[in-house]
């Protein structure tokens, strides 16, 4: 085939989805000249599995992408047909915004949005190359023999790399949705030096709304008293969609259980690695055998189609027992099929592969980000997009990488996991990996972020603004609630609440520390109605949780310590007397750029720590 110069640029990201459209934005906005390729313009951002953003962990990715000024919140916020807070009752670190997206809109809008952007080109092929020279990229190579030149390359596949799809006994060569996939890349990247393994995934069925008896099931509305995703959307759709709540049963669960020797997972079909966190119906019915239900979501695919997702009934079993096990459930008698669930493989990379900023340590400019790096979820991805497409840029301009610490940012305990720790798993957030979820919170994501986006050039003026006015807003906030209340009304409404005589005055801040709700105080005594409801949630959260507050910043700034004691880049592990071996092998493999980094690595223990800091002392 005829090679050509198709083009000169800064960057070229290969792949549109979430990661990509993210890494994109950023280079462009930034100022470098871009191009972003899919093996088809239709699949740009596209919701394969879910139709919605955010959930538990997830939702505060979100907000930290909108925060740094990236685009996901500001597109789910668009496109949104119902959003809610998930777990109101439980405490505020845990509480995160799930959308329910229509996703044909979402991926319009994306597009719309990529190919409106300045600096940005969009093109229709598949990369089959990453051309390099002396260690360092140089371009990308495309299935047409078009060569791109460029200085930064970021990998963001997918689940498109030698993609196959499986329902039962039927299989074929393919990307998610029927698209096709990306065949010639993988040969590449192992001629490079990356360690490629293969990841599963998998998809429930869609089913035609006309056939559903939504009167069987529990609706489930969103709410309007909640905040948006993104710091920049006025308001949120007050027209919103239901979804509905029903359950599988003993007849679904035996369908499944008498159809496990055609169960590609269990006759051995599929031998590639699953979500532990996302499984299938059939690992679920298998796994928690005493369970005699499983709880199913039935979710709108968009404003303007009759599909539903049924979420919760992930399969890839065959189409006929498909057909069967659904048809069990309470309101799904009659449904009709409009696609069938299936289970998709595809090639990865291990992460272990890659810097904090998440560039290969192979070579210079290659980044990779989303679930190439083994990670599964739209959010996930859309973080390692962004974070992606700031240091391509900075390292295309010389500049110091830009990376978030396990303190700053659930982006930053996202990284790191996967660069420190590594996945043997589609990797999926969650609260409980944030040491520091109370202060990590998604109400305070642009407190922690925003003044970070302003200084790598990604906050525009108009988003810097609000952040101002809203950190304004919180300052004059909490000056209001540390004045004294009139103290005889003061003492009775306490009272009221089961509280101790005052010995002299209180102010709403000593009430909302006795556990007494800011909005009953406001009722009360007819206080703070001009401010907004993210507002006085935020300051309240603040008060409430002060003490807690402070003993978290007290354990990150002795963390800190550990972080700022860097490893220099020509250590050689094997050379360190006194560590273990597998330290050394471990030590060797990640290659951890501080002392912090290098005590978070599975199989390092507090002894080799303590030898490496007397080897440190000693090298000084």
């Amino acid at each position: 085939m005829t090679e050509f110069i198709q083009g000169r640029f800064d960057a070229v990201v290969i792949g549109a989805g979430h990661a990509g459209c993210e890494a994109a934005l950023a280079l462009a906005r930034l100022g470098a000249k871009t191009a972003i390729l899919s093996v088809n313009l239709e699949n740009i951002a596209f919701m394969a599995c879910n139709p919605s953003i955010g959930g538990t962990a997830k939702g505060h990715l979100v907000r930290e992408i909108d925060a740094l000024g990236g685009e996901m919140g500001v597109n789910a916020d668009k496109t949104a047909l119902q959003i809610k807070m998930l777990n109101r009752g439980k405490g505020s670190a845990v509480q995160s915004l799930r959308a329910q997206s229509d996703k044909f809109s979402y991926h319009a809008l994306m597009k719309q949005t990529l190919e409106k952007t300045e600096n940005l080109s969009v093109l229709q092929c598949e990369a089959t190359e990453i051309l390099t020279e002396n260690g360092e990229v140089i371009g990308v190579k495309t299935a047409f023999g078009g060569i791109l030149q460029c200085r930064a390359a970021i990998l963001c596949t997918g689940v498109y790399l030698n993609g196959k799809v499986i329902a039962g006994e039927w299989e074929k060569h393919s990307g998610p949705s029927g698209f096709a996939p990306a065949d010639a890349l993988t040969a590449n990247l192992v001629s490079l030096g990356f360690n490629v393994r293969r990841f599963k995934t998998g998809t429930p069925a869609r089913i035609d709304g006309k056939t559903i008896d939504f009167s069987k099931m529990e609706r489930q509305d969103g709410e309007t008293d909640v905040y948006p995703f993104s710091f920049m959307t006025e308001r949120l759709p007050e027209k919103q969609q239901p979804c509905y709540i029903t359950y599988t049963n003993e007849k679904t669960h035996e369908i499944i259980l008498n159809n496990l020797s055609r169960s590609p997972l269990y006759n051995g079909s599929i031998l590639s690695t699953g979500p532990r966190y996302c499984p299938s119906i059939e690992t679920k019915v298998v796994r928690f055998a005493d369970k005699d239900r499983h709880q199913i979501f039935i979710e709108p695919e968009g404003k303007d189609t009759d599909e539903y997702y049924v979420q919760g009934m992930s399969t890839s079993m065959p189409p006929d027992i498909q057909i069967e096990m659904y048809r069990s459930i309470k309101g799904l008698e009659h449904c009709e099929f409009t696609r069938f669930g299936y289970a998709i493989e595809y090639d990865c990379i291990d992460s272990l592969d890659l810097l904090p900023s998440l560039e290969f340590k192979k070579i210079k400019g290659i980044f990779s980000a989303g679930q190439i790096n083994g990670t599964s979820g739209y959010e996930e991805a859309a973080a390692q997009g962004l974070i992606a497409g700031i240091n391509a840029y900075r390292s295309i301009n010389g500049l110091e990488p830009f990376v978030l610490s396990r303190d700053e940012a659930y982006i930053g305990v996202l990284i790191d996991d996967l660069v420190t720790k590594g996945t043997d798993e589609p990797y999926r957030m969650m609260t409980s990996r944030a040491e520091y979820r109370l202060f990590l919170r998604q109400d305070n994501a642009d407190s922690r972020l925003t003044e970070k986006g302003r200084a790598i050039g990604l906050v525009s003026d108009e988003r810097y603004k609000k952040y101002l006015d809203r950190k304004a807003q919180i300052e004059k906030l909490n000056e209001e609630i540390s004045k004294n209340m009139p103290p005889k009304e003061a003492e009775e409404f306490v009272l009221s609440y089961g509280g101790n005589p005052l010995q002299g005055g209180i102010s709403v801040k000593d009430m909302i520390k006795r556990n007494i709700p800011l909005k009953a105080i406001m009722d009360k005594f007819g206080l703070y109605g001009e401010y907004a409801y993210d507002i006085l949630e935020r300051v309240e959260t603040d008060v409430k949780y002060e003490g807690y507050l402070k003993r978290t910043l007290e354990q990150i700034e002795r963390q800190k310590k550990t972080e700022e004691k860097l490893l220099p880049k020509d250590i050689d592990y094997r050379l360190i007397g006194g560590l273990r071996l597998e330290a050394q092998e471990k030590l060797e493999r990640i290659r951890p750029i501080s002392l912090g980094q290098a005590e978070r690595i599975s199989g390092v223990n507090p002894a080799d720590i303590a030898v490496l800091m007397v080897y440190l002392n000693g090298r000084r």
